[in-house]
């Protein structure tokens, strides 16, 4: 297989090869197992077969956009309503991204309350929840099932994006401590209705995107969605493509399906980093966050390419199973210069003439998933009492290949001045081919969870999962590999005394093999192919409380948490330091809230808060240094976990024809990791939003982000951070038909 760097990311043809095979031999599948869409109903078929229900069901989902508030989710598994869910849960819906214009996923997390970021040696935003790893330990999903986990993600084919806080290990298997994200994709529904949306902002930022949904029969329908996006920048330039097509038939029907493509290129340059000062212990930032000061010949340039066949059979007494098969190939390629001051400097002598050197950071990678899953809910009378059934399996294979540093044979970079950003010099590509590592792990996972109606108002939650793990990882010099057995039990219970209000208490764990978190890069003793540290493993504890007020308009849901990781090892991008032992232990105990939906028929809003007054580095074998500086010591509050970090957003229309619409974003006080002396400074941004339609076919959106021009450190690391955007304007034009 080809890398990245040897030869441009592959062609959409070559990529449409796999997913042809995938298509073919699936539908080979589905024809032997059930009835399609193609063969028409007979007039003598049994009513139960038809399930009209359902089909109205479909044919409403056509509505997509129509608030903040969710009801329902699928991050459970089957589909349920977030009031059965026992732990917080965060949704933000596709009306909610469009109207605060979040078009990349990390700006998602960005106004999602408990979300860290920690700025990558090699340029990836290591994502952290509650202070524990997301995307280093793979533990972002697209419709239930895993991504790998540092690329770059689009909003333009979300319909909204999943946040479940907390262990969840019984429902996904290996992963943090902190939850998941999932990513829901947009489905096809029996109705023609398009929409397209073009932009144009700060920074000659030019973005096109268009949403086809086209009814090709009655249970059968189209949906395309596209996006195309170009920006200088000020020099961090942006240039990304992205098609999704899906097509959906025998929708509402006993036996429907789906096959979907999905598609994304990418050739940007990034704002890697900024030098930072330290003034009375607290991380000052100074440069102007729109300055570009990399090399003309810096990219971040990559792909990510999937195909997803996915057949539900709806049985007679109101059973499901719906089972996905997915391959997915993703690349990556950066070369990027880590900026920092050629000489020591102070904000006393910062001047335009100030020098700034350019220090090459590369990583290249590339893997590809297949994925097979398949999960049956029903709902059932046994003894007496209603059984919600929840059970199914899950087979991932992963195969990847990377080069960690690939900056050999590099030639100096010319330095820059303070004064002269996005001065377009640049630097050979003289390294030739990396010489890669490689990995390859196989996982197979089976659960079973039942939520028993015990009384009017009372259910109890109770599952178990069972993981087997294998992994093999090999470079030039060393070749050790790693099998791990694990299960991962859940409980809980519910008080749901009426259709407004539902309590919960919760018990969940989770656990990250040794041969996952950091997988290119596992430590292993002397003169053994087996890594030294079994799974490290975690709890998490919550009570909390979930309301649909005004009527169902809005949502308002709240819990009390406790989230422990008390085997920690060495190769977690969490861990204090290089420990041998799982002898490390840490935990974050706070309070969640989420406010979603309408106040009144004019007043919709968005609150996202969490508040973690208690963090602590409980146990760790790393000794404290005279200075006070390096790594986290037992007594430390954990790096990237804030005691207060929320977002709230608004809209009123005051006119019939006008919205306007702010908010907050705001993160408290953080250390980054391996900095144990220093903290960025508490932060808050502000956006504005104003909206005019013009008729229900057209409109138009202003929006302003971060309106004061606040300059923040966004992502943090030893040594450097990563600015947050500066200002930004970006006028959309929307059309709808």
């Amino acid at each position: 297989m080809s890398t990245p760097s040897s030869k441009p990311p592959r062609t959409l043809n070559k990529l449409l090869l796999p997913l042809g095979a995938l298509s073919a031999g699936f539908g080979l599948m589905g024809a032997a197992l059930a009835q399609t869409a193609d063969v028409p109903a007979k007039p003598n078929d049994k009513p139960e077969t038809v399930l009209p229900t359902v089909k109205a069901k479909a044919q409403a989902e056509s509505a997509g956009k129509q608030g903040y508030q969710a009801t329902e989710t699928r991050i459970g598994k089957g589909k349920q309503e977030l009031r059965d869910i026992p732990q917080s849960v965060t949704v933000v819906t596709e009306k909610l991204m469009d109207d605060r214009n979040l078009d990349d996923f990390r700006d998602v997390l960005r106004t999602t309350a408990g979300i860290s970021f920690q700025a990558g040696e090699t340029g990836e935003e290591d994502v952290r929840l509650r202070g524990f790893s997301l995307t280093q330990a793979g533990d972002v999903y697209v419709d239930g099932m895993r991504e790998t986990g540092l690329i770059e993600r689009d909003t333009f084919n979300d319909d909204r994006i999943e946040v479940l806080k907390g262990s969840a290990s019984m429902l996904f298997g290996k992963g943090s401590t902190g939850g998941v994200v999932n990513q829901v994709s947009k489905q096809p529904f029996l109705m023609s209705q398009s929409e397209v949306n073009l932009s144009y902002g700060t920074g000659s930022n030019l973005r096109f995107t268009g949403d086809f949904n086209i009814k090709t029969g009655d249970s059968a329908a189209l949906r395309i969605n596209a996006m195309l996006q170009e920006a200088d920048n000020f020099g961090a330039r942006i240039s990304k493509q992205g098609v999704a097509p899906t097509f959906r038939w025998g929708v509402g029907e006993t036996d429907e399906f789906s096959l979907g493509f999905y598609y994304l290129n990418y050739n940007n340059r990034p704002n890697y980093n900024h030098p930072w000062f330290i003034v009375n212990g607290k991380i000052e930032p100074k440069l102007p966050a729109r300055n570009y000061y990399g090399l003309a010949s810096d990219y971040l340039k990559g792909e990510t390419a999937y195909g997803t066949l996915t057949h539900t059979h709806r049985f007679a007494d109101g059973g499901q199973l719906r089972t996905s098969l997915r391959h997915g190939h993703y690349e990556r390629d950066l070369l990027v210069s880590a900026i920092g001051f050629q000489s020591a400097t102070t904000p006393d002598t910062l001047s335009d003439a100030t020098v700034l050197r350019r220090s090459p950071k590369g990583r290249v990678g590339s893997s590809d998933i297949t994925t097979l899953q398949s999960d049956y809910t029903n709902k059932l009378q046994w003894l007496g009492m209603t059984h919600e059934l929840t059970t199914g399996l899950d087979f991932v294979h992963e195969s990847a290949k990377r080069n960690n540093n690939f900056t050999t044979g590099l030639a100096p970079a010319p330095t820059t001045t303070v004064g002269t950003p996005n001065d377009g010099a640049s630097r050979p590509d003289t390294r030739g081919n990396p010489v890669m590592n490689t990995f390859g792990a196989n996982s197979i996972g089976l659960y079973l969870q039942d939520m028993v109606t015990v009384a009017t108002g009372f259910k109890l939650i109770g599952g178990l999962r069972f993981d087997r793990f294998k992994a093999d990882y090999q470079t030039a010099t060393t070749r050790f590999d790693r099998s791990d057995s694990l299960w991962s039990p859940r409980v809980g219970a519910l008080y749901q005394p009426n259709e407004w209000a539902s309590f919960h208490a919760s018990y969940g764990t989770s656990f990250n093999t040794s041969a996952d978190t950091y997988q290119f890069g596992v430590s292993a003793p002397a003169n053994t192919r087996v890594p030294n540290t079994p799974p490290e493993k975690s709890r998490n504890m919550e009570l909390g409380a979930k309301f649909d007020l005004l009527g169902g308009r809005l949502s308002l849901n709240t819990s009390l948490f406790r989230t422990e990781k008390y085997h920690e090892r060495n190769t977690d991008p969490d861990s204090a330091a290089a420990q041998e032992l799982l002898s490390g232990k840490r935990h974050a105990t706070g309070l969640d809230l989420d406010i979603a939906g309408r106040i009144t028929p004019d007043w919709e809003a968005f609150v996202s808060y969490t508040w973690i007054p208690s963090a602590k580095i409980d146990e760790s074998n790393v000794a404290l240094n005279a200075a006070g500086t390096g790594a986290q010591v037992k007594g430390d509050r954990p790096a990237l976990t804030p005691k207060h970090s929320g977002s709230l957003w608004t809209t009123y229309r005051v006119l019939p024809k006008l919205r306007l619409g702010a908010g907050v974003t705001y993160r408290g006080e953080q250390n980054p990791e391996g900095a144990r002396h220093v903290a960025a400074k508490a932060f808050a941004t502000v956006d504005l939003m104003a909206e005019y339609t013009f008729s229900d076919k057209l409109s138009a959106k202003l929006n302003i982000t971060n309106a004061t021009n606040k300059l923040y450190a966004d992502a943090l690391y030893r040594g450097f951070y990563t600015p947050g955007a500066a200002r930004a304007a970006q006028l959309t034009l929307k059309s709808t038909f």
